[in-house]
């Protein structure tokens, strides 16, 4: 069940459905252990593990779990969350309309140019979608400046660093006129 598509004018048909805790774990396993997951802090689960984390995203009022496709195939993960009541509990000044989100994108033997930008365009063009969202909100290790750089090329504006019990994490907030701003995508509404 598809819950949200997007045509990347460059790359093609993104959509994310829901994860499948059992039937996507063996997959998901792959991506999260893989050496270029490591902020993902999954590198020592096994199958089960990776299933039973996401089989608690699954049963979480507040945090849902959405496998990506580009053209067709299974290609990045995606999460969203309320930051009011995950991840940054405490740490960050919640408001009414923000949205925690990660993404991981699969690893492969052969990257396409452009394809993490238009992954993350996609992820944040769903989250703005819903008329609810005001800001979306990340915590990234400090280290991962790769994405870091990523996130500032989609409008993401640094506030930051957060101590978390695993990592310091370099909080940043977009809203939907810097998403817009940023990439051009239509942010529904456009908002401040």
């Amino acid at each position: 069940m598809t819950a949200y598509a997007r045509v990347d004018p460059r790359l093609g048909e993104f959509t994310l459905r829901p994860v499948d805790p059992e039937a996507d774990a063996p997959l998901l396993h792959r991506w999260v252990t893989h050496p270029k997951a490591v902020f993902w802090l999954m590198q020592d689960a096994d199958v089960a593990r990776v299933a039973e984390e996401y089989r608690r995203i699954a049963a979480s009022p507040y945090h849902d779990a959405y496998l990506g496709h580009w053209r067709g195939r299974p290609a990045f993960l995606a999460e969203r969350y309320d930051p009011a009541h995950v991840e940054l509990v405490g740490l960050h000044d919640a408001r009414p309309g923000d949205v925690g989100m990660h993404f991981l994108c699969a690893p492969t033997d052969t990257p396409v140019h452009g394809f993490t930008h238009a992954v993350i365009t996609t992820v944040l063009a769903w989250l703005f979608a819903d008329p609810a969202t005001h800001r979306v909100v990340v915590e990234p290790d400090v280290r991962n400046t790769a994405v870091h750089a990523l996130n500032a090329a989609v409008g993401f504006e640094v506030v930051g660093t957060v101590p978390k019990p695993e990592k310091d994490a370099l909080l940043s907030i977009c809203t939907r006129a810097r998403f817009h701003a940023a990439t051009g995508v239509p942010a529904e509404g456009v908002p401040a």
